[in-house]
């Protein structure tokens, strides 16, 4: 049995929340906090294996509470808030920064009636077995540990395959700080466009945009309809639309069609990166739950590229990279802290083999 948390000064929204995890067998609710304050008081004493988390609360406000509990009693914990506070105060993914799993939206019903409430207990689910850490970078996001990476049956392969002109990411349960630990160790010249598809609730992804902008050296967006992608920008599958580019490395968003039970899905970016760039692109599964992304990235592969899995060390939720290892998708299987840095070393010698190329044909 799954011990849950629950903290809101709503008691409206205390008792939705304790109505939507009592109609799973496996989830039991040991408490509920009114705010800040109490959250803390009773992760420490009940010790539960998660805690959902409101924002704005009296006395202690959401994110000081996460801040006290991810250093007294470290807790898998899941921000719930609503993509209207997101929009306006732009606070949800500090959330991420003081040290919570993810952001979901507030269920408005029970799960036969609402996809959100679904969404709730199967992420807490997926976190629940969760080690978390104390220890706190700078920017306040967690520093997992980056062991060596499993030996498994495919050797890395230590080169690219031709000049890469593209890279694309999928994840899922705890992507937004693997992303801001891979975007960040990125520079902001970058050579090449970055294709993300992040599984997440309806109306925050315009907010993880921001908070990926605001803290990594490359620009992040939503991706616009037939805009050209330019370097050392991140472009994010936006909410109900498959993010798919053309060979001239235009954007494509087609209408809603699930692809591995998802929309945006990352088996359907990989696919179509497969099509359009082959062995001139890069591909990166990270942390999530579920297979979405293994199937894509196998495409990927077949075409020539260079394929990516998180390592399970370093995975929050090793769901899709394992499918992906599994499936033999992955070349390379790589511990978080590596997957940035293995980027730059393929963009980077892509981009000097080409221009050796280039001065070798200019020079006959």
């Amino acid at each position: 049995m799954i011990r849950v948390l629950i903290a809101d000064d709503s008691s409206t929204m205390r008792a939705l929340v304790r109505a939507v995890l009592d109609s799973d067998g496996e989830l039991t609710v040991v408490g509920e906090a009114r705010d800040g304050e109490e959250a803390v008081s009773l992760c420490r004493s009940l010790g539960p294996d998660v805690a959902t988390m409101d924002i704005r609360m009296p006395n202690m406000d959401g994110f000081e509470a996460i801040r006290r509990i991810m250093a007294e009693r470290p807790t898998p914990i899941i921000v719930l808030t609503s993509p209207e506070s997101d929009r306006e105060l732009g606070i949800t993914y500090k959330g991420i920064e003081a040290g919570a799993m993810m952001v979901l939206g507030k269920p408005r019903g029970l799960p036969d009636t609402d996809p959100e409430a679904g969404r709730l207990i199967s992420h807490l689910k997926a976190i629940a077995g969760v080690k978390m850490v104390t220890r706190r970078t700078r920017a306040g996001r967690s520093e997992r540990p980056a062991g060596p990476a499993p030996f498994g049956g495919q050797p890395a392969v230590r080169g690219p395959r031709a000049t890469v002109r593209l890279a694309a990411i999928g994840t899922s349960t705890g992507g937004p700080p693997a992303l801001q630990v891979v975007l960040g160790s990125l520079p902001a010249d970058f050579r090449v466009p970055i294709l993300i598809v992040q599984h997440m609730s309806p109306g925050f992804i315009a907010g993880l945009a921001r908070w990926l902008d605001e803290t990594t050296p490359v620009r992040v967006k939503v991706a616009e309809p037939g805009e050209l992608l330019r370097p050392a920008t991140a472009y994010f599958a936006p909410d109900d639309r498959q993010l798919n580019v053309s060979p001239e490395g235009r954007v494509w968003l087609l209408p809603r069609a699930l692809v591995d039970g998802h929309c945006p899905s990352a088996t359907a970016l990989f696919a179509s990166v497969a099509r359009s760039y082959g062995s001139a692109a890069v591909g990166v599964l990270l942390t999530g739950m579920g297979r979405d992304g293994a199937d894509g990235l196998l495409d990927l592969r077949r075409s020539g590229a260079l394929t990516i899995a998180q390592d399970e060390k370093t995975s929050i939720v090793f769901g899709m990279p394992k499918e992906a290892i599994d499936l033999g998708a992955a070349v390379e299987v790589l511990p978080l802290g590596r997957v940035g840095p293995r980027l730059q070393e393929v963009v980077g010698a892509a981009g000097a083999q080409r221009t050796a190329q280039l001065g070798t044909g200019g020079g006959g």
